[in-house]
């Protein structure tokens, strides 16, 4: 079991930044592949950005890539997205997800999400 907690969401301005972090519980979060995805008001959750459990293998959507960092501590069970020049269209609740699987980009296939955490970006 791994229960995962997203933090770092709120409101910021197109061209700003945030970092979202997302803390797991339970001594087996390093043998997890990670996710994030995130879902916009009447439209499906979609994937964001993923890492290996060994956080040597990285892979974005086409919508964030160049903006969007993902990365991993293992040491503290916490996977993180660093955004940078936000959009009015990254507006969405984003969640965190385990998958005991790598290389995953549809949300059926993982295994255990967060809460999610709201991010507003303003025009």
């Amino acid at each position: 079991q791994v229960q995962l907690v997203e933090s770092g969401g709120g409101s910021v301005q197109a061209g700003g930044s945030l970092t979202l972090s997302c803390a797991a519980s339970g001594r087996t979060f390093s043998t997890y592949a990670m996710a994030w995805f995130r879902q916009a008001p009447g439209k499906e959750r979609e994937f964001v950005a993923g890492i290996s459990w060994s956080g040597g293998s990285t892979a974005y959507a086409a919508s964030v890539k160049g903006r969007f960092t993902i990365s991993r501590d293992n040491a503290k069970n916490t996977v993180y997205l660093q955004m940078n020049s936000l959009k009015p269209e990254d507006t969405a609740v984003y969640y965190c997800a385990a998958a005991q699987a790598g290389g995953r980009i549809r949300a059926y296939e993982y295994d255990y999400w967060g809460q999610g955490t709201q991010v507003n970006v303003s025009s």
